[in-house]
């Protein structure tokens, strides 16, 4: 077995965050489940925008919609991802059935710039819910203050979420708990919750990125504190929240819903490319495997984990203590993580709408393209 297969035994699920047509028209796709364990895949406007702006994948579809006068840029946009993430979801659906509703998902996230109105964001949910019509969807929902509401109203209805966005340990604690009354409420009015899953999507590397960033800042801070926090801080704050979720998920409140089949909500790992060069190519799998978690990587990352990563079962659960040293070295240099993992959700958002307007616009431009050739 090759790294990536390794990783199921460990108890982690890889998940590869790209979509695009010809990679389920090739095969690829079908390859990656079936030789290398793939168990899942995200997706994120950022990838449909070079997805579609970047390649003749979609010239047909937009040649077609080119005629249909009441179909917006939106409309086209959506007629694409759609039909995309129907077909990665078909793929994956025996992943999904071997799995018994545990695995083998595909996400679809809402527009990002209703992030913070809750109930647009439950209405969207149901919206993509209903006309992607796969058992093995996963709504994206941003954990903003906003989108907490409406993920707990989201698993009510019996509507998978991939929770994203997550940088700091209170705001998962948060989602968590939102999980787990959305399950309440679901078998309260005689709802299946062995059908619902969710993940909560944390992020990593954009943590060290702004950590570092900071630290570099500093003059004449101490360097045996910067020793133990850089490059580290992404880390331990995510094996911090692995301690916080067996927390959540133990206890009579949720033996109570893992009685009627609940399934625990699943810490995926996401942002998992390395952007320092100091780092390894696979420093944020490496480091970060747990029994029940997921890891979504860039195409890059899991070609380099599949090639040399090292599946080193509860790596995550390694060293506890000296990722707690690391958390505390930051605070000793003055460095507030709760103003890092606040500031990085800002611009989260902000890089989500920013891509979701350059997908649209890009779409605008092909259909340019399209009807000048006309």
């Amino acid at each position: 077995m090759n790294p990536l297969q390794q990783l199921e035994a460990c108890g982690q699920s890889p998940w590869l965050d790209d979509l695009h047509r010809t990679l389920m028209s090739s095969g690829e796709l079908k390859n990656l489940i079936d030789n290398h364990g793939l168990k899942g895949l995200t997706s994120n406007p950022s990838i449909f925008e070079k997805a579609i702006g970047l390649t003749h994948d979609y010239d047909d579809v937009l040649k077609e919609m080119l005629g249909k006068g009441d179909a917006d840029d939106m409309t086209v946009y959506e007629t694409i991802a759609i039909a995309d993430i129907q077909a990665a979801a078909d793929v994956f659906r025996p992943v999904y059935e071997k799995a018994d509703g545990g695995d083998g998902f595909v996400s679809l996230e809402v527009a990002p710039n209703i992030a913070n109105d809750t109930e647009a964001t439950k209405k969207d949910a149901k919206r993509l819910w209903k006309a992607v019509d796969r058992p093995n969807l996963m709504i994206k929902i941003p954990g903003t203050d906003a989108g907490t509401p409406a993920i707990q109203a989201t698993i009510a209805e019996g509507i998978n979420v991939n929770v994203t966005l997550l940088f700091a340990v209170k705001a998962y604690e948060d989602v968590a708990n939102a999980y787990i009354a959305g399950l309440e409420e679901l078998a309260a009015k005689g709802g299946d919750v062995s059908r619902v899953a969710s993940v909560a999507s944390f992020f990593l590397s954009r943590i060290d990125s702004a950590a570092d960033a900071k630290i570099d800042a500093l003059e004449d801070a101490d360097p045996a504190l910067v020793e133990k926090a850089k490059g580290k801080i992404a880390i331990a704050n995510a094996k911090r929240a692995y301690q916080r979720g067996k927390e959540i998920f133990s206890g009579p409140r949720w033996e109570k819903l893992a009685a009627k089949g609940a399934h625990p909500q699943r810490l995926l790992w996401a942002s998992t490319g390395t952007k320092s060069k100091s780092l390894p190519d696979t420093y944020y799998v490496d480091n970060i495997i747990g029994l029940g978690t997921v890891n979504t990587m860039p195409p890059a990352t899991m070609k380099a984990f599949g090639d040399h990563g090292t599946a080193i079962k509860d790596s995550v659960e390694s060293d506890l203590a000296g990722a707690e040293a690391s958390l505390a070295a930051l605070e000793k240099l003055g460095i507030s993580l709760d103003e890092i993992t606040h500031e990085l959700v800002l611009d989260g958002i902000k890089k989500f709408e920013e891509a979701f307007d350059n997908l649209i616009g890009g779409v605008k431009k092909r259909r340019g393209e399209f009807s000048k050739a006309a």
